[in-house]
């Protein structure tokens, strides 16, 4: 298994052999590039994608020639959203079967903005696969001369689907309303499993239901694993705006040190937890928008309110809002009478019947699981077209 250097998967080896494939996560972008991608992309919109790309390009011979020492003699190749590119001509050399695993839906679609056109949205996103390629074609022309590959003419995405690769969606189809419909003529070649997740438990997690236990379920605020600017502020934030609504609040850190910080008493700061026990004990849950906790948030049947940044949080911030489930807005533009506001609406009892509502219609974490497991399984072996 290849994994990001100094990951979780790196560093737990119980079940797989890890190999370090890639550069660490705050090589490949930076966390001040990460906080202003939205507002560099509304200024300069080709110099931020460029911006953005540049590490694909940067570390793209490293990954392929990983890729190459392990993947002879496969029955398959499985790549992430990163460097997909370089597996999917690695998948070409050694004429094997590809599996993409897609926590977003990133290939070209209407529905990402429910508020513009579709045409428009499914516009958007093709133009934006064509720059992509346009932008790192030094880099994949490289790789398939050194392969021996004819040179490329099209982006890898026309590439690989026309080998047969299989592009597993790891979220629910619930989650993007009319995605399902609209992919419905690419048949089996985009199937929706729910997203994946260990359900690890953390050395903090009977602490905090021991916490949870001793009072009225809490807001929930999940901090995400890029440090917050300022924790003093955040935490201030936080208590005031929970102090006004009578709720407590229960802080999951992440990866920002609160060490220093001096914490009220009706608010409780933790490092990692396991979000589908302590989401589904909480009355709302506070998140930056990154895939995996939505979903888990929407498994947990109960509001969000994400407060975004970068990537692809404020696309879910507009689903959840567009699933009347929860409210979104930027992290940077959010303060304590905002987020007192925001707390406020979605914790209308609207908001917690359409929450259950939804959960209903996600797929729990084992199917989803069983779903990929028989995905690889029967694509294993296959012949690529």
């Amino acid at each position: 298994m290849l994994c990001r250097p100094n990951s979780s998967a790196s560093r737990n080896q119980q079940a797989w052999a890890a190999v370090p494939y890639g550069p660490k996560l705050h090589d490949f972008l930076q966390d001040e590039f990460l906080r202003t991608f939205w507002t560099r992309l509304m200024r300069n919109p080709i110099g931020a994608l460029r911006e953005l790309w540049a590490p694909i390009a940067r570390y793209w011979p490293d990954t392929s020639t990983t890729l190459l020492s392990l993947a002879e003699d496969a029955d398959l190749l499985s790549t992430g959203l990163n460097f997909e590119q370089s597996a999917g001509n690695v998948a070409e050399y050694f004429d094997i079967p590809l599996i993409m695993l897609h926590h977003f839906p990133m290939r070209p679609n209407g529905q990402l903005l429910p508020m513009l056109p579709a045409r428009l949205v499914r516009s958007g996103g093709l133009l934006s696969e064509w720059l992509l390629w346009r932008a790192t074609k030094d880099a994949d022309d490289a790789q398939r001369e050194v392969l021996g590959l004819p040179r490329a003419t099209r982006p890898s995405a026309f590439r690989t689907a026309r080998r047969g690769a299989v592009e597993i969606q790891a979220y629910d189809a619930v989650s993007v309303p009319g995605l399902a419909m609209e992919w419905a003529k690419w048949g089996d070649s985009r199937p929706f499993v729910g997203a994946l997740t260990m359900g690890l438990t953390t050395g903090a997690d009977q602490d905090v239901a021991a916490w949870l236990a001793a009072g009225k379920p809490p807001i929930c605020f999940a901090t995400g694993s890029i440090p917050l600017e300022s924790p003093s502020d955040t935490v201030e934030m936080i208590s005031s705006a929970c102090a006004e609504l009578g709720e407590r609040g229960l802080i999951c850190a992440g990866g920002t040190d609160f060490s220093e910080i001096t914490i009220p008493d009706h608010v409780k700061v933790v490092g990692a937890v396991n979000y589908a026990a302590v989401f589904a004990a909480s009355r709302a849950v506070v998140h930056h928008g990154g895939s995996g906790t939505t979903a888990a948030s929407l498994r947990a049947g109960v509001p969000t309110l994400i407060l975004w940044s970068s990537a692809d949080q404020p696309y879910w911030g507009n689903q959840l809002s567009r699933l009347k489930v929860g409210a979104a807005r930027r992290f940077s533009a959010t303060d304590r009478n905002t987020l007192a506001a925001d707390l406020r609406r979605v914790l209308l009892p609207e908001y917690a019947v359409a929450a259950r509502a939804v959960s209903a219609q996600m797929t729990s974490p084992t199917d989803s699981v069983t779903k990929a497991a028989d995905l690889f399984e029967s694509t294993a072996g296959r012949k690529a077209v």
